[in-house]
């Protein structure tokens, strides 16, 4: 159990009988002690009595004599707990025990959908793709981990009038040339080649119209071209999510085009239901609170003035459909910050219609842009999208080298491994380690360094752990007394602890920035241990007791950042 819980379990029922009412007793990680909480200070107006005669009240009432060594009113009125060795050492040989490290399957699994990555058919996927496929694999992960049905939903622009351009120049090339060139991954030639023929063509042109008006009309031999196009490109897009290491698959495809014959059907209903109002020949609908900068109501078009349909349609209809047919109660959206206003209003026009009502619910988790080292947008040497699997070579290439170089004896394909973890690991790590709300630069030197708050850093950590056991020739014994006598071996017993509950406010606010950073703070925390507290030179038990710590630091670190997607090499 994690030691805020329990100390808040313990402090709550006196603070109510206290008050007459039930309080949060805010307990804290302090400086002044190991915990404090301040909850007597707020209720000191309430009472109008003074907090330290409140503090020293609850004490009186408190149950804490079996978990805190010392529990004393501080300073205006604060409660400052120190924790019992026992009571700590104690928490530690549960977790030692638990194959879950503390964290338990949930007791209300749900279905939720995670709709990420996105890239489009017939183009490359750049650095613009990253944050998304990044974010959402580990909010696939996390979930899953803790008992939920997760359901990843890749939804790929496969649809619109592009293609007809597209299908066209598929026809120019033929089909077995057209195939040969898109699997070879240099998709962006293959469209820019496409729309180089369309703005120069005027016959070119016309007859890439009509290939839109033969796609949408079902046209067999259109269609057909149009499979191939995408087959091509989903098998280039699993070769960059194999690179990337994530854990998306070729059945979480879901084009735009599967939900085409759910589009007239969401517009009947919104218009059945009262919600349609035209505007300038389209069919829109008017959310509540969704006005523009002049105050004018903003309207979503669900239908366009020309009878076509855009996002906010096939948007309305994934959420009918998964709510609906799928029975999801979670919708995650992993795209920009700049797409915050379009679902919002998506949410709310759904929420009108009934498809998103309690317990669904849709949440946008939004994030900034990646920056090159002049603070603006990522861009390559030629002012265009750096491609991702660019920036993924580089990084592995990169992370080989200082492999090799670090670890001569490490072999060719050892040295490839390591290279690969790191590098990939690097990438991840900078970007989930960020405030996903925010920019972040892409820094080579930062990245990859083995100091600070970085994946190379938290992967030697582990190696370095299991080297500790590859040099004893042992392992640890789970059921071993553990004894914390030390103040570095209580500092790494605190980290600890706490993982289940950093895991469990991840899972409700998806900012991972705070699970890398408990990490870091776990491998700070190890490190200062393995410096001041021997290990395998220390006498029985101690040292038994010291390998629990060091093998549980390994365990939880491996499965922190395996949430993260970042794998942790046995050695570097």
């Amino acid at each position: 159990m994690d030691l805020e819980k329990l100390l808040t379990d313990r402090l709550a029922p006196a603070f109510a009988t206290v008050a007459g009412v039930p309080v949060n007793p805010v307990v804290r990680r302090s400086p002044r002690a190991d915990f404090q909480s301040d909850a007597a200070l707020a209720l000191a107006r309430r009472l109008g009595r003074p907090p330290r005669d409140i503090a020293a009240e609850v004490l009186g009432y408190a149950d804490l004599a079996d978990v805190c060594s010392v529990a004393e009113v501080s300073g205006p009125g604060f409660l400052n707990l120190t924790v019992a060795d026992a009571a700590l050492a104690a928490l530690v040989s549960a977790l030692a025990t638990d194959p879950r490290l503390g964290v338990p399957v949930t007791a209300e699994p749900e279905t939720v959908v995670i709709d990420y990555s996105a890239p489009n058919v017939a183009k490359e996927m750049h650095v613009g793709h990253l944050r998304s496929t990044v974010i959402g694999d580990a909010a696939a992960r996390l979930l899953e981990w803790l008992g939920h049905r997760v359901l990843r939903a890749n939804h790929l622009g496969d649809w619109g009038t592009p293609f007809g351009m597209l299908i066209e120049h598929l026809a120019d090339l033929g089909e077995a040339e057209a195939a040969h060139e898109l699997s070879m991954g240099d998709l962006d030639s293959f469209y820019k080649a496409a729309r180089a023929k369309f703005d120069a063509d005027g016959a070119f042109a016309e007859r890439s119209r009509l290939r839109v008006v033969a796609l949408q009309g079902g046209d067999p031999v259109t269609l057909r071209l149009w499979r191939l196009l995408v087959e091509q490109s989903e098998r280039y897009f699993m070769t960059v999510y194999d690179r990337l290491d994530v854990t998306l698959t070729e059945r979480d495809f879901h084009g735009e085009s599967s939900y085409n014959d759910l589009l007239a059907p969401v517009v009947d209903d919104l218009g059945r239901l009262g919600l349609l109002r035209e505007s300038d020949g389209a069919a829109c609908v008017f959310p509540p609170g969704s006005v523009g900068r002049d105050g004018e109501p903003l309207p979503l078009i669900v239908r366009k003035s020309d009878g076509g349909y855009g996002y906010p349609a096939t948007d309305l209809a994934a959420i009918r459909q998964r709510t609906g047919a799928l029975g999801a109660t979670r919708l995650l959206y992993v795209v920009g910050l700049p797409q915050r206003r379009h679902f919002e209003m998506v949410y709310a026009v759904a929420a009108q219609a009934g498809w998103l009502s309690p317990p669904a619910r849709a949440e946008h988790v939004g994030f900034g842009s990646i920056l090159g080292a002049d603070g603006r947008m990522l861009r390559s040497r030629a002012g265009g999208s750096v491609k991702l699997v660019g920036l993924l070579d580089e990084a592995i290439s990169r992370a080989t080298a200082l492999a090799r170089e670090r670890n001569p004896e490490l072999g060719e394909a050892e040295a490839a491994e390591v290279g690969r973890a790191v590098g990939i690991g690097a990438i991840k790590y900078a970007d989930l380690s960020n405030d996903r709300h925010r920019d972040y630069v892409l820094d080579w030197e930062r990245m990859l360094s083995l100091d600070g708050n970085t994946a190379p850093y938290l992967q030697y950590a582990y190696s370095r752990i299991r080297s500790i056991f590859r040099r004893a020739g042992m392992a640890a014994r789970p059921d071993a007394a553990v004894s914390l006598a030390e103040p570095a071996e209580r500092a790494l017993a605190f980290e600890l602890v706490g993982f289940g509950r950093v895991v469990g406010e991840v899972a409700e606010n998806l900012e991972f920035h705070h699970l890398a950073g408990y990490l870091y703070r776990l491998a700070a925390a190890f490190s200062a241990f393995y410096e001041r507290c021997p290990v395998l030179r220390a006498d029985e038990p101690v040292r038994d007791s010291r390998l629990v710590l060091c093998d549980l630091t390994a365990q939880v670190l491996r499965q922190g950042l395996h949430l993260l997607g970042i794998r942790t090499p046995e050695r570097m």
